[in-house]
């Protein structure tokens, strides 16, 4: 038995190849998959940047929740009376704030100040306790909250900056 085009069944006179309407038909389905694939990728990156947003966010807030357990506990030397022993910045969770029995050991309570998924920059919202809950500008004098400066809504409808 030969390996002619006879052999392989494609009769007489016609070459092995595909035809035109074969490779239209193959283009139309693999357009079809990938408008299917494309916008499930952008879904899961959407995700996975909230996903670190939110434990970013839960980081910070549990690192000023510590700095005022450790100042309430006089673990650390307190901030001015007027921070009601919150941080003055978020700069002072990373560097640290000496201990009262020890003045040559500090406190840390933050390796770095975490970068923000969607804006790529390690600026965030402040809110002190004298402001509004909802307040979008900051009074000064202490961190008692934080959020993102990122602008839109996550997948849940709620605006970035409301998490």
């Amino acid at each position: 038995m030969g390996f002619g085009p006879r052999a392989l069944g494609l009769g007489k006179g016609r070459s092995p190849g595909f035809t035109l309407l074969e490779l239209v038909v193959t283009a139309t389905v693999l357009l079809i998959l990938a408008s299917a694939v494309i916008p499930l990728a952008k879904n899961s990156l959407r995700r996975e940047k909230e996903l670190e947003l939110r434990r970013d966010l839960r980081e910070m807030r549990m690192a000023i929740d510590a700095y005022k357990a450790a100042v309430d506990q006089q673990k650390i030397k307190p901030p001015p009376q007027e921070n009601n022993g919150y941080p003055e910045t978020l700069e002072a969770l990373v560097e640290g704030q000496t201990l009262t029995g020890s003045p040559s050991r500090k406190m840390r309570f933050l390796r770095r100040i975490p970068m923000d998924p969607f804006t790529g920059k390690a600026e965030w919202g402040l809110r002190s306790v004298n402001d509004d809950p909802d307040s979008t500008s900051w009074g000064g004098g202490n961190v008692y909250d934080v959020y993102s400066l990122a602008p839109g809504k996550g997948a849940n409808g709620v605006p970035y900056k409301d998490w």
